[in-house]
């Protein structure tokens, strides 16, 4: 009998309660690298919705994709509004026209960073994370100028419980050769580079956004403060299958593999 009443007893108990999802907001989700960011973060599922901001009316058709909608003046047009998300992904990029859609789009300015910090945080924004365009050579030179200046210490200041600033990917083996027979292979093979398919190449749009979507993901997590994420290690995970664990082991301070590229010798 006892079974029975077990069995009945189980019948009528609450299902488990769901844990919801973390939210994320993007700013700068049209561009060449913004957008694939974008698809990452909706890819992966750890949230629960991802919000664009946009300053044109915008349907998202996309699973999980919402939109926010600002007067396209700038920042200093942007009233204090509950953001509904304590993390926020600020993306400076090239543009990418590869449709009108693009225009929609918010595309962040280095001299606003600062004032698009303080408006995120009287928003709710505790974690914070800018990116910088994976690809510093296809800018253009008014951006790069920007960059050049853009006002880091004043975002880390502000009282954000994170902030991380990504830093462009490139390959962590730059030295010159001492042996000038070392260097002319070292050209040769700079110039074959060139010849290797751009889907092949090392460092893609695509494993950046992975990379800055699984920092999204486990930064909240993590311990509180302000960090740098080097280019080097940037370059590290575009070439991993899965960053995560990368990820993961830098969050927390552990010891990361080699960061030295090996070096084709003679």
């Amino acid at each position: 009998m006892s079974l029975v009443q077990d069995a009945l007893r189980g019948g009528h108990a609450r299902p488990p309660t769901a844990v919801p999802r973390p939210s994320a907001l993007v700013i700068g989700g049209g561009g060449a690298l913004g957008s694939v960011v974008l698809e990452k973060l909706l890819a992966g599922r750890g949230f629960g919705h991802v919000r664009v901001v946009v300053t044109a009316g915008f349907r998202a058709a996309m699973q999980g994709l919402e939109t926010l909608t600002v007067a396209a003046h700038g920042v200093a047009s942007m009233a204090a509004v509950p953001l509904a998300s304590s993390l926020a992904l600020v993306v400076f990029d090239r543009a990418r026209r590869a449709n009108g859609r693009e225009d929609a789009f918010v595309r962040p300015q280095p001299e606003e960073l600062p004032a698009l910090a303080r408006w995120l945080l009287a928003g709710g924004v505790r974690q914070l994370v800018v990116v910088l365009p994976h690809s510093m050579a296809s800018l253009p030179q008014a951006l790069k100028a920007g960059l050049a200046s853009l006002d880091e210490h004043a975002v880390a200041t502000l009282g954000f419980e994170h902030v991380v600033f990504v830093r462009s990917a490139q390959a962590p083996n730059d030295q010159r050769a001492d042996r000038w027979l070392q260097r002319l292979a070292d050209g040769v093979v700079a110039q074959l580079r060139f010849m290797v398919p751009q889907a092949e190449q090392p460092v893609r749009v695509q494993k950046v956004a992975a990379f800055v979507a699984e920092l999204a993901l486990r930064l909240p997590t993590s311990a509180p403060g302000t960090r740098v994420a080097p280019p080097e290690l940037v370059w590290m995970a575009a070439q991993t299958r899965d960053p995560g664990a990368l990820v993961q082991a830098w969050l927390d301070g552990r010891e990361l593999p080699p960061l030295s590229a090996p070096r084709m010798r003679l």
